[in-house]
């Protein structure tokens, strides 16, 4: 239904896994778990395995988690998260909203919007967020509802997020096409103009800026941000996106 921000949202989640809060101190043992989560996923899910099933608590399912996540295994990255958090939970542990948190990250990359909400929902629901991590939960929220096609309800949220993250791009990038799909063409503009700012190496962010020129009869500039989008991410969707986006100008020039 909204093809040029599910692509831009896909391509976010493809980048990197879900990165709960790590422990004020890590003890050795969490250590060698996450530098194979993240070095030799495979072996860090084995790892993670193993020390849960000796006593490794939240720490090892937040590993497995990552494990989880690095393979691409974005429904298991999020089970492992959840139960971190359930466990964090009945612990008193701190820790327990980032480990929703990062559970809805992982729904949103697995395509479950629905249990994405449910997730972050459970994390804003602690009331311990705050600052940069409160921004993210709404961020994440918010790209949940864009993904469930409820455009109202991430409108509230990626305002919430813009208080909290504002500078963090894909706040902006978000914004910036919920105003275009609403046909607030200034808000576009200036939301994307912000994105640019903050990361104009994105190719989701150069799309993006095609599409709001595009919106405004500017193509010139749309031009520019779509091939640029090709260029910085050759053989991508994001590419095929912008390659189709650009026939318009060729079938007008027949």
């Amino acid at each position: 239904m909204f093809p040029f921000l599910i692509l831009a949202l896909q391509a976010v989640a493809a980048q990197a896994a879900p990165a709960p809060a790590a422990p004020e101190k890590e003890p050795p043992r969490f250590t060698q778990c996450m530098d194979l989560a993240t070095g030799d996923p495979v072996k860090g899910q084995a790892d993670a395995i193993q020390w849960r099933t000796t006593g490794g608590g939240v720490l090892a399912r937040q590993c497995l988690g990552v494990a989880y996540a690095n393979q691409g295994k974005w429904a298991a990255a999020a089970g492992a998260f959840e139960d971190a958090a359930h466990e964090a939970e009945t612990g008193k542990d701190p820790r327990a909203p980032n480990y929703w948190a990062s559970a809805g990250n992982a729904w949103i990359a697995a395509g479950d919007p629905a249990k994405a909400r449910a997730a972050i929902d459970a994390a804003l629901a602690t009331g311990t967020l705050a600052g940069l991590e409160l921004g993210e939960a709404h961020l994440d929220r918010a790209r949940a509802m864009v993904a469930a096609g409820d455009m109202e309800a991430a409108r509230s949220d990626i305002d919430k997020a813009l208080t909290y993250a504002d500078k963090d791009p894909l706040a902006w990038l978000l914004s910036a096409t919920l105003a275009r799909r609403a046909g607030d063409l200034g808000r576009a503009a200036r939301d994307i103009t912000e994105a640019l700012r903050r990361a104009p190496d994105d190719p989701s962010i150069q799309l993006e800026a095609g599409n709001v020129a595009a919106a405004s009869d500017n193509e010139a500039d749309a031009r520019t941000a779509w091939n640029r989008a090709i260029e910085l991410a050759p053989g991508t969707n994001i590419a095929s996106a912008a390659r189709k986006a650009l026939e318009q100008f060729s079938a007008t020039e027949k």
